[in-house]
């Protein structure tokens, strides 16, 4: 059992570690303090679920409605695209819309909407949740709760990490460039996700 927990926790860590759309979400929310716990928690919460559905072998109900996978994928491009563009426009705005202090014009509920949709319409989200992880607990018949419940403990660990961890970069942070350089990168990434939606369809 402790071995398939390791594996789980092992291999959650490293598919949740490249950093994505909803990563830079939860790094700028963290670098800001702004709802810091509840975006965390919606994160880790979403990713147990997935990882909870694909151990138990939903993956091959994708595989069965494949309508699915071109619904998704097209959702995803749209909403990354928009937000991209958010992100730039904030990067070439006024520096004073990029002051961590502003944080909280941004109510919880939007916060939350977006968190979800950041992550709930990323078909990779599903690629390594549902279909990977579900597919490698294969290998751990009788542990396959252990592999399931260590991959989750390393979403909740590294999100919280990520989130509360964001604080020690804040004194780089306090410069407005510096704001401006994170949202351009945030919305690089956004777009280059959406690219390669589209490129794979």
């Amino acid at each position: 059992m402790a071995a398939a927990a390791l594996a789980g926790f092992a291999l959650g860590l490293s598919l949740i570690l490249v950093i994505g759309a909803q990563n830079a979400f939860v790094l700028r929310q963290g670098l800001r303090g702004a709802h810091v716990f509840p975006i965390c928690l919606v994160c880790a919460l979403s990713d147990a679920v997935l990882i909870a559905v694909g151990v138990a072998g939903f993956s091959a109900v994708a595989e069965a409605v494949p309508q699915i996978v071109p619904v998704m994928r097209w959702g995803g491009v749209a909403f990354l695209m928009v937000y991209g563009a958010m992100s730039f426009r904030s990067a070439l705005g006024p520096a004073a819309v990029l002051e961590p202090a502003r944080a909280g014009s941004v109510s919880l509920a939007t916060a939350l909407a977006t968190c979800l949709a950041l992550t709930w319409l990323n078909p990779h989200v599903y690629l390594d949740t549902v279909i990977l992880l579900g597919s490698v607990s294969t290998q751990w018949e009788g542990a396959r709760v252990a592999f399931g419940g260590g991959a989750v403990t390393a979403s909740f660990v590294f999100f919280f990490s990520l989130g509360y961890g964001a604080r020690l970069l804040r004194p780089f942070f306090s410069h407005p460039a510096s704001w401006r350089v994170l949202e351009t990168v945030i919305g690089c990434t956004m777009w280059v996700i959406a690219a390669k939606l589209i490129f794979s369809a």
